[in-house]
């Protein structure tokens, strides 16, 4: 998913360079998605940055099958993305079997893709899988964040809370602001990576409809995936498996955080 607006970055973030080679994020995503057997590559980006997200992608990866979606023209037109929910919905002409879905401006770490690749293809028609993160290994060095909150039962995911605020203290300790509270070191983060069967398509059509008819008129409201998922859990539609690891997060927020990445790339990848 690369169509996010980036406001806090204050620019192109899916384009920010972060490798010692001038990687985004998502060069690292394409080359990790593949070598673990990824098929083809569905970048859904904005019309406004296709043309720049081509110049880059194009020569760094020309053995890989790559098709572009633009979000924006999926469904009624706003001045913002529907969400993430929709994201995902506008690549369902592009898309004939299992499929990932990851966020373009994060670092999920090579054995990340090289555990749930794998599985992601035998996946039955209720079954999807989730990338389980440490929550002490997605934090920034400076400022807070907001996280998806696993509840997990052995390798099922039960729960998931959006969880706002979250950051390490001057104590050690790790806390959120909404809900408030306490996170142990070990809490089980969602990171926006999932693999689903295709199924999922059809439910994200119907909840896409739904969502309009109560929300259409709200520039704000947003129709997000994790909500989908919850909603299809709760009717016993879908269960989740939770695929831990043990990768690090990097990613970034504000203009500030990118010096920090590259700092952290380089460590990882070299």
């Amino acid at each position: 998913m690369a169509a996010g607006l980036g406001s806090r970055f204050g620019g192109t973030k899916q384009l920010a360079r972060v490798g010692a080679d001038g990687e985004t994020f998502l060069d690292f995503s394409i080359v990790d998605a593949v070598a673990a057997g990824v098929e083809k590559v569905v970048l859904i980006v904005r019309s406004e940055i296709e043309a720049d997200v081509r110049r880059h992608v194009g020569p760094r990866h020309p053995d890989v099958e790559i098709t572009f979606v633009r979000q924006d023209e999926h469904g009624p037109s706003r001045s913002r993305p529907w969400g993430t929910g929709h994201a995902v919905l506008a690549a369902a002409g592009q898309v004939d079997g299992p499929f990932l879905v990851c966020n373009a401006d994060d670092y999920y770490g090579r054995s990340t893709y090289a555990a749930v690749v794998p599985l992601a293809g035998e996946l039955h028609p209720q079954r999807a899988l989730l990338a389980g993160f440490r929550m002490a290994q997605t934090l920034p060095a400076v400022g807070e964040v907001s996280r998806g909150v696993c509840e997990v039962d052995g390798d099922e995911l039960v729960g998931l809370v959006e969880t706002h605020g979250i950051a390490r203290r001057n104590d050690g300790s790790i806390t959120a602001t909404d809900p408030s509270g306490p996170l142990a070191d070990d809490a089980v983060a969602s990171m926006n990576f999932w693999a689903f069967p295709n199924r999922v398509f059809d439910e994200l059509d119907a909840g896409f409809e739904s969502f309009l008819r109560e929300h259409g008129g709200d520039d704000e409201a947003e129709f997000l995936l994790p909500s989908v998922i919850h909603d299809l859990m709760a009717r016993g539609e879908l269960t989740v498996g939770v695929v831990p690891t043990s990768e690090a997060w990097v990613g970034v927020t504000n203009p500030d955080d990118l010096e920090v990445a590259r700092h952290r790339i380089a460590a990882i990848r070299n």
